[in-house]
């Protein structure tokens, strides 16, 4: 009786080891397709994105192909001058001595892109873009298609566009003309001088010590800029005070120098331009007034 009891007693317990082994083979199975079904998502996820990819290389490729061709077939200058003084007057002297007949000779001032008045388009036809690249600038064109440029003045004159049996050419738009001031501020540097024609005659010059990079030292970062700020804006009254002096009776006041601070100025001004100009106040006036009245020149 004892035997037959230890003996179903051993085979319930072999019985429970083979179901145990026979879960864990089942559990081993289930989780091998599982990780079959998850590495086929996987594959089928990333054969997607590779699809993806290789539809926008493609329509990459094919706009990289279309501006190639879009800029092969553009139209492009003839040439391209920086017109210093001397040089200046001798191609404004140029155009000055074309004659045409009645309406045979184009002037035109594009003031943006656009704003490309319809002589100038249809003058010019396939190559008006060119002249919206260079807005603002002054437009030139015979009938005859002799002459064709685009001319950057110094000043920019009311927009306008006109035929006639010239060009219409204006120093004033392209030289130093009549009594003016001119004055070139940066955060710490400013000089006004006042002009008669290309002639200064009289000069005024602001220099102040101005905190920069190298002057941080132990300063947090906060107070750095407020104290650099604070010397900017007492370098910016003495401007003020420079400008208020000026005499009444200009024709004109110029300011040009750092964007920022011709912009904290501007009032003060009737045209305002860039200028990169560095160096002692005076060096650098003459430096910015020779750089504003040099013009751009492109053949169209």
């Amino acid at each position: 009786m004892l035997d037959k009891l230890l003996g179903r007693e051993r085979l319930k317990q072999r019985i429970a080891e083979l179901e145990q082994e026979r879960d864990d083979a089942v559990a081993r199975m289930e989780a091998e397709e599982e990780r079959r079904g998850e590495a086929a998502r996987k594959r089928q996820e990333a054969e997607k994105r590779v699809n993806e990819l290789e539809t926008r290389v493609t329509e990459l490729e094919d706009r990289l192909e279309r501006a190639e061709a879009t800029e092969e077939a553009a139209p492009s200058l003839r040439g391209r001058e920086t017109l210093r003084p001397k040089r200046r007057d001798e191609v404004l002297a140029r155009l000055e001595s074309v004659e045409t007949s009645p309406e045979g000779a184009l002037s035109a001032f594009v003031a943006s892109d656009d704003d490309v008045p319809d002589a100038v388009a249809s003058s010019l036809d396939g190559r008006v873009s060119l002249v919206r690249r260079a807005a603002p600038t002054l437009v030139y064109a015979d009938d005859a298609g002799i002459v064709s440029c685009a001319l950057a003045p110094a000043l920019d004159p009311d927009q306008f566009c006109e035929w006639g049996d010239s060009f219409r050419v204006e120093e004033a738009w392209f030289q130093p003309t009549g009594r003016f001031a001119f004055g070139l501020a940066r955060s710490d540097t400013f000089a006004v001088g006042v002009y008669e024609g290309d002639e200064r005659t009289s000069i005024e010059t602001v220099r102040t010590d101005v905190m920069d990079e190298h002057d941080k030292g132990g300063f947090s970062q906060a107070r750095y800029e407020r104290l650099r700020e604070e010397q900017i804006d007492a370098h910016l009254d003495d401007c003020r005070a420079a400008l208020e002096d000026l005499p009444a009776d200009l024709d004109r006041v110029v300011l040009v120098g750092e964007r920022d601070v011709v912009k904290r100025l501007g009032e003060y001004a009737d045209h305002t331009a860039g200028s990169d100009a560095t160096g002692k106040p005076q060096r650098a006036l003459d430096q910015a007034f020779d750089d504003f009245w040099t013009a751009q020149l492109r053949l169209i």
